[in-house]
């Protein structure tokens, strides 16, 4: 089996279209504050003990709220990491000698060999 060096450092942080984000990834944080917002108009009602889904207009303004400020949330993430990753390859373009090639090595060639003592 041929093992292929590790990529260049700014090779790790660079996306050249590799890397296919999951089903998941861009609709989780808005789902997951859209139930929150939905949950939290059923914990009011219950807090002053209304029946659960009464008022469902605010239901539907507090899942719609929770959606937004996930969807918020999910594009200032997004910001973040890029600035980030900016920063590290800015650091890495400009510091190479810290940051050589190295090759991978196998578990075969780092791990010493286990002969069991009975």
């Amino acid at each position: 089996m041929n093992v292929s060096p590790v990529n260049d450092p700014l090779d790790l942080l660079t996306n050249k279209g590799n890397r296919q984000a999951s089903f998941l990834s861009p609709i989780w944080n808005p789902f997951a504050c859209t139930l929150a917002g939905f949950g939290l108009a059923i914990f009011v009602n219950w807090g002053f003990r209304k029946p659960v889904m009464s008022g469902i207009q605010k239901h539907i303004a507090f899942a719609a709220i929770g959606g937004g400020a996930g969807y918020y949330f999910d594009q200032k993430r997004n910001e973040y990491l890029a600035k980030r990753d900016a920063v590290l390859r800015h650091y890495i373009e400009l510091h190479p000698e810290d940051f050589p090639v190295k090759d991978r090595k196998k578990y075969a060639d780092v791990l010493e060999s286990w002969v069991p003592v009975r």
